[in-house]
C-alpha cells in the first residue's frame, strides 16, 4: 500500500506535469514594449537575394513582430534583383497595413532596389539609399527566350501585365506621397536611377552611406501608419534588434534558387530510378525521396517548368537503363535530356516574376553536371561490356575449372571435396587420397567429377 508520503509525492508531480503542459500549450506574451525613457529600439531584418516565398513570409513576420513586441520602427535593408510578383504583394500589403513606421534602406554600396524591390522601396514609409546604388527596372517580362516578349507571349497578355504592374506601382508611390510619374516609367520605360537621382525625383527621401545616418536623419520626423495615426520617429541612438528568419523560411529562401532546384530534381531522379530497378536498395529511394521533397518545396517558390521536369526524369531513366543495354545510345541520350531540362527548368519569362534576365540556370553547372554524368555512364557501361565478357563465375558452370582439396578419399563410386569454400559429394575415374589437390572437370547436380591436380 502506498504512504500518505508517497500519494503526496505523486499527486505533486502529476500537478506539475499538468502545469507544464498548459505553459507549452499557452500562446507565448507580447514582448513588453520600451518603457518611457527607455532607450528606444529599432527591429531590423534583411530582404538579400531573390524576393520569393520565403523572404516574403520573412517581411511579413518581421512587420507583425516589430508590432507585437513594440518597437518604434522596423528598417529593413533591402539588396534585391526582384523576384516572385505574389511574395512582392504580400510584403507591399504588409508595409501598407503595418502600424510600426517601416524604413527601408537600400545598401550598402554597389546593392540595387530592382523590379520587385521597386514596390517594396516604395511602400516604406521612409526609403534612403547608400551612394552608388540604385532603382528601377521593373518592366515585367513575358514571352519566348530568344524572341520578342509581345510578339511571342502576344501583345494583348504583355498589354495586361504591364498595365497591371503599372497600376500597382502608381497605387503605392500614390498613397506614400512618391513620385508617381517616375513609378509608372519604371514599369513601362524599365526606368532605373541612381541614389543622387532618386533623392531629387522623390522616389526616396534621403541618401545615406550607412544605416546609423539613416536612423540618425530619421529621427524626430512624422509619419503616416496604418488606420491614419501620425507617428513621431525616435530612432537616434536607438537600440537596433535583429530579427532572424525562422529555419522553414531560410530554408525555403536558399532553395529558391534554379541551380539548387536542378540539382535536387537530378538527385531526385537518379535516386528513384535507381531504386525502381533495384528494389530493395534502400538509400538510392530514400535519397532520391528526400531531394523530391525539397525540390518540390523549392519549386514553389520559383516558376519551375513541367516539361523541363519530364526532360530531367526521362533523361535519369535512360541513363540508368544504359547500365543494362550498354549501347552507349541510351546513355548519351539521356546525358542531353538532363542538359536540356537544365537549361528550360526555370521560366525566366513568367509574368509573375519580376526578375532580370540573370535568373537562371547557368551554363556553369550544367555544363560540369553533364560532363560527370557522361563520364560516369560511359565508364559504366564500360565496366559492364567487360564484366559479360569474363567467364561465369556463380552457378554450375562457374565451378568448372575450380581448384579445391579433396576432404576424403575419392573413387569411381564416393568422396567429398573442398571446392569454392563449400564441401561437395564428389567422384573421380582414379582414387584420390585425403589431402590431395583436385580440380573440378563437371558437374552434374550435387555431383562435382574431379581430377587429382599432379604436382
Amino acid at each position: 500500500m502506498r504512504t500518505r508520503s508517497q500519494q503526496r509525492l505523486h499527486g505533486a508531480a502529476l500537478l506539475g506535469v499538468l502545469a507544464l503542459v498548459l505553459l507549452a500549450a499557452a500562446p507565448p506574451s507580447e514582448a513588453p514594449g520600451p518603457s518611457a525613457g527607455a532607450r528606444p529600439t529599432v527591429a531590423r531584418c534583411e530582404l538579400d537575394g531573390v524576393v520569393d516565398a520565403g523572404s516574403g513570409s520573412y517581411l511579413k513576420d518581421c512587420v507583425a513582430r516589430a508590432e507585437a513586441e513594440g518597437h518604434g520602427a522596423l528598417l529593413v535593408r533591402l539588396d534585391t534583383p526582384g523576384g516572385s510578383l505574389d511574395s512582392t504583394r504580400v510584403i507591399v500589403r504588409a508595409f501598407l497595413a503595418s502600424r510600426v513606421p517601416v524604413l527601408v534602406w537600400v545598401g550598402p554600396s554597389g546593392a540595387h532596389a530592382g523590379s520587385a524591390g521597386v514596390f517594396v522601396t516604395l511602400a516604406s514609409n521612409l526609403a534612403a539609399m547608400a551612394p552608388g546604388t540604385n532603382i528601377g527596372a521593373a518592366h515585367p517580362v513575358v514571352g519566348i527566350e530568344g524572341q520578342d516578349p509581345e510578339a511571342a507571349g502576344g501583345k494583348q497578355l504583355a498589354r495586361k501585365v504591364e498595365n497591371d504592374a503599372v497600376a500597382f506601382a502608381e497605387s503605392i508611390a500614390r498613397q506614400r506621397g512618391r513620385n508617381v510619374a517616375w513609378a509608372a516609367s519604371s514599369v513601362r520605360d524599365s526606368a532605373s536611377v541612381p541614389a543622387e537621382k532618386a533623392r531629387e525625383l522623390r522616389v526616396v527621401e534621403h541618401v545615406a552611406p550607412t544605416e546609423e545616418e539613416f536612423l540618425a536623419w530619421a529621427d524626430g520626423r512624422r509619419v503616416e501608419v496604418a488606420g491614419g495615426e501620425s507617428v513621431r520617429l525616435a530612432t537616434a541612438n536607438a537600440s537596433v534588434i535583429p530579427l532572424t528568419p525562422s529555419l522553414s523560411q531560410r530554408t525555403v529562401h536558399a532553395l529558391a534558387h534554379p541551380s539548387v532546384v536542378y540539382l535536387l530534381f537530378l538527385v531526385a531522379a537518379l535516386g528513384l530510378v535507381v531504386e525502381m530497378s533495384h528494389p530493395g536498395a534502400i538509400a538510392p529511394g530514400l535519397i532520391g525521396g528526400v531531394a523530391l521533397v525539397l525540390a518540390l518545396v523549392a519549386s514553389s517558390a520559383l516558376p519551375v517548368r513541367t516539361g523541363a521536369l519530364v526532360l530531367l526524369l526521362v533523361g535519369a531513366a535512360l541513363i540508368v537503363a544504359e547500365l543494362f543495354v550498354t549501347s552507349g545510345l541510351l546513355g548519351a541520350t539521356g546525358v542531353v535530356l538532363l542538359a536540356l531540362g537544365g537549361l528550360f527548368l526555370v521560366d525566366r519569362f513568367d509574368p509573375g516574376w519580376f526578375v532580370d534576365r540573370s535568373f537562371h540556370l547557368a551554363w556553369e553547372w550544367v555544363v560540369p553536371t553533364t560532363v560527370v554524368l557522361a563520364g560516369a555512364a560511359a565508364y559504366v557501361a564500360y565496366r559492364s561490356a567487360q564484366t559479360r565478357r569474363l567467364p561465369q563465375q556463380g552457378g554450375d558452370a562457374g565451378l568448372v575449372g575450380e581448384h579445391g582439396t579433396a576432404l576424403a578419399s575419392v573413387s569411381p563410386e564416393q568422396g567429398e571435396v573442398f571446392v569454392h569454400g563449400e564441401r561437395w559429394r564428389a567422384t573421380s575415374p582414379a582414387p584420390i587420397r585425403p589431402g590431395a589437390p583436385v580440380v573440378v572437370r563437371r558437374v552434374e547436380g550435387l555431383m562435382l567429377f574431379v581430377d587429382e591436380v599432379k604436382t
